[in-house]
C-alpha cells in the first residue's frame, strides 16, 4: 500500500514538473505560444454612442457611409507596432512601468516573434487593416549588418504568413536611425561616411521588406537629421547629403519595383536641436530645392506640428495645398508639456479641422491614419492598449461626421468665398492669372474711392464651426 502511495506521489510530481516545463517552454519560445494573447477581449464591435461598453465604438462605425465613401476608407487606420508593442512606460526620470504577460524580459528572436503574434491578434481584434514598423522594432539588432539583415527576414517571414492569414496589410515601414549610438550625428547627415553608408544599407533592407510585404508607403524620419550647433557644422554640405541619400532611395525604389509613396515626416527638434524637416513649408522648399517633388509626399504628425509652432490642421493644409499630403500621424501634445508625448487625439474640434482638409484632400489612400501614439506611463493594463485606440477612432469618427455636416451646410464654406468676393471680378481674375501688371493696378486706384474693408466675421465662423460640433 505504500509502495503504490509512493508511486502516485511520484507521478503527481512528475507530472507537475512536466506542466512547469511545459509552461516554461511555451514562455521562452514565440513559435510554441498556443492560444490567445488577450483572453479577456472580445473583437471590438460599434455598439453606437448609447453604450457603456468600455471595449465597444460609439461612433466608428466601418462600414458607414460618410460623403459617399465609407469610415473605414476614410482613415484606413493603422497600429503602430513600436509604442503598442514595444513601449515600456520608461521615461528619462523612471524605469518601465508596462510588463506585458507575453513579455520574457529580452530582445531576442523568438521574443520578436511572440510579439508579432500578439500584433495581429490587436489588429484583427480591433478592426483595423493596417500595421507600421521600423526595422528595430520588429527584429533584434545584430553584431554585424548581416546578423540584423537574418534576424530582420525571420521576422519578416512569419509577419508575411500572418498577414495572410489574418487579411492585413501594411501601411508603412521604415529604418531606425536614431536609437544606435552610431547615428548621434545622424544617418544620411552624419560627418561621417561609415555611417552615411551604414544608413544607407540599413534603409535599403528596409526598403524592400516593406515592398515585400505588401507596404502602401515608406517613412524617413530624420530623428537625428540636423544640428545641435552651427559653430561646427557645414549645413549646406549635411542638406546636399540628405538630398543625395534620397534621390538614391528613390532610385533603389524603382530598381525593385516598389509602387509605393515615399513619405517624410517634418518635426522641428527633439532628440537634435534642429531637425532640417523642421516643417512642412520648410520640407516641401527642400524637396522642390532637390527635385523631390515629384518622388515625395509629408507624413505630417498632429504633435509634431505643434512643437513646430502650428496647428495640425495648419501643417496639414500646408501639404495638401503643394500637393504633398500622404499620411497622417494621428496624435497630440499636452499643451502644459513641451515635447512631444505621442498622446491619443482625443480633441474633437481638432479631429473635425484635420478631417475638413481630409475630405477637401479626397481622402488620404494610399496613405492612413496611422496611431503613432502611446500608453500614459501610469496605463498598465492589457485592455488600455485596446481602450486607447477605440476612443482615438472614435474621436476621429466624430471629427469627420462633424466635418461632413459643415461640408453639407454650406455655411462655412460660403462665408469663405464672401471674404474674397472682390476678386470674382474682372480685375480680380487679371490678378490671380498674372495678367496685372502694377501700372495696370495704379490706373484702377486713382478711379477707385477709399477702399472698402469688410469684416472678417472671424466669430460668425468659429459660431457655425462650434454647431457641427
Amino acid at each position: 500500500m505504500k509502495m503504490k502511495a509512493a508511486k502516485i506521489l511520484l507521478l503527481l510530481v512528475c507530472l507537475k514538473a512536466f506542466c512547469y516545463a511545459a509552461q516554461a517552454s511555451k514562455s521562452s519560445d514565440s513559435d510554441e505560444w498556443e492560444g490567445e494573447f488577450f483572453t479577456e477581449i472580445p473583437k471590438i464591435k460599434y455598439e453606437g454612442r448609447s453604450s457603456k461598453n468600455p471595449l465597444a465604438f460609439k461612433w466608428y462605425n466601418a462600414e458607414e457611409e460618410v460623403l459617399g465613401k465609407k469610415m473605414k476608407d476614410w482613415f484606413r487606420f493603422s497600429v503602430a507596432f513600436w509604442h503598442t508593442f514595444r513601449g515600456t512606460g520608461g521615461d528619462p526620470f523612471g524605469a518601465p512601468t508596462k510588463h506585458w504577460p507575453w513579455e520574457d524580459g529580452t530582445n531576442s528572436l523568438k521574443m520578436a516573434k511572440r510579439r508579432m503574434r500578439a500584433n495581429f491578434e490587436f489588429i484583427d481584434k480591433l478592426g483595423v487593416d493596417f500595421w507600421c514598423f521600423h526595422d528595430r522594432d520588429i527584429a533584434p539588432d545584430g553584431l554585424t549588418l548581416e546578423e540584423a539583415n537574418q534576424n530582420l527576414d525571420e521576422a519578416v517571414a512569419l509577419a508575411q504568413e500572418l498577414q495572410t492569414k489574418n487579411k492585413k496589410k501594411v501601411l508603412w515601414g521604415t529604418a531606425q536611425l536614431f536609437m544606435h549610438s552610431r547615428y548621434m550625428h545622424g544617418g544620411a547627415t552624419s560627418s561621417e561616411l561609415e555611417v552615411y553608408a551604414y544608413a544607407a544599407a540599413q534603409v535599403k533592407k528596409a526598403m524592400e521588406v516593406t515592398h515585400y510585404l505588401g507596404g502602401e508607403n515608406y517613412v524617413f524620419w530624420g530623428g537625428r537629421e540636423g544640428y545641435q550647433s552651427l559653430l561646427n557644422t557645414d549645413m549646406e554640405r549635411e542638406l546636399n547629403h540628405l538630398a543625395t541619400f534620397l534621390q538614391a532611395a528613390v532610385r533603389h525604389k524603382k530598381k525593385i519595383g516598389f509602387n509605393g509613396t515615399l513619405l517624410i515626416e517634418p518635426k522641428p527638434q527633439e532628440p537634435t536641436k534642429h531637425q532640417y524637416d523642421w516643417d512642412a513649408a520648410t520640407t516641401a522648399n527642400f524637396l522642390r530645392k532637390y527635385g523631390l517633388t515629384e518622388e515625395f509626399k509629408l507624413n505630417i504628425e498632429c504633435n509634431h506640428a505643434t512643437l513646430s509652432g502650428h496647428s495640425c490642421h495648419h501643417e496639414l493644409e500646408t501639404a495638401r495645398i503643394n500637393g504633398m499630403l500622404g499620411n497622417i500621424d494621428a496624435n497630440t501634445g499636452d499643451p502644459q508639456v513641451g515635447w512631444d508625448t505621442d498622446q491619443f487625439l482625443i480633441d474633437i474640434p481638432e479631429a473635425t479641422m484635420i478631417m475638413l482638409t481630409v475630405i477637401k484632400n479626397g481622402g488620404i489612400a494610399p496613405g492612413g491614419f496611422n496611431f503613432d501614439a502611446k500608453l500614459r506611463r501610469e496605463s498598465t493594463d492589457v485592455e488600455d492598449l485596446f481602450i486607447a485606440h477605440i476612443v482615438g477612432m472614435d474621436t476621429m469618427a466624430r471629427g469627420l461626421k462633424n466635418a461632413a455636416k459643415l461640408i453639407e451646410d454650406g455655411s462655412l464654406a460660403e462665408l469663405v468665398r464672401k471674404r474674397y468676393q472682390s476678386f470674382d471680378t474682372k480685375l480680380g481674375a487679371q490678378i490671380e492669372n498674372g495678367e496685372a501688371d502694377f501700372e495696370l493696378l495704379e490706373k484702377k486706384v486713382k478711379e477707385m474711392d477709399e477702399p472698402y474693408v469688410a469684416s472678417a466675421k472671424q466669430e460668425l465662423a468659429e459660431l457655425i464651426f462650434q454647431s457641427a460640433l
